[in-house]
């Protein structure tokens, strides 16, 4: 994979989102490749899920009004849009951001504060400029969303 490894990219995922002990899980989807790029210890999902949340940023009517089922839980949509999908079953949560290469995945438990995850998601990652765009080859941003799709 060109940029970064898998490895790097999991301690991108430790360092940005785990350590701010409000993100319980983490994972990185390369969206051209519908891989499963990196993830945090104990937190895998097939091929099927991989696809289906990609899917969800192409469908974000019908995820609104369905929502996502993630791992043996139905979340509720309480935002969907063409660069973020932020969803809640119960007091656990699941956040997703698209950027120009990736999906960055996110969950939170009832222990932790909701709008730090989003923050660690959408803000704590975006920092780290030039790491996670392998297709570009100075300046990329993982917090950038994707502009390619704008309406």
């Amino acid at each position: 994979m060109p940029g970064l490894k898998m490895n790097q990219l999991q301690i991108l995922l430790t360092d940005c989102l785990i350590n701010t002990k409000h993100v319980e899980h983490a994972a990185i989807i390369t969206t051209k490749t519908a891989t499963l790029s990196a993830t945090s210890q104990r937190f895998n999902f097939q091929v099927p899920q991989v696809q289906m949340l990609i899917d969800s940023f192409q469908q974000t009517t019908l995820t609104r009004e369905e929502g996502i089922h993630f791992l043996g839980k139905n979340y509720t949509c309480v935002r969907a849009d063409k660069n973020s999908i932020y969803s809640k079953s119960n007091e656990h949560g699941l956040i997703l951001v698209r950027t120009a290469v990736y999906i960055i995945v996110a969950t939170y438990n009832d222990s932790m504060y909701p709008s730090v995850c989003v923050e660690a998601v959408e803000n704590r990652i975006s920092k780290r400029k030039g790491e996670m765009n392998p297709e570009e080859t100075q300046g990329g941003n993982i917090g950038t969303p994707n502009k390619r799709n704008a309406a």
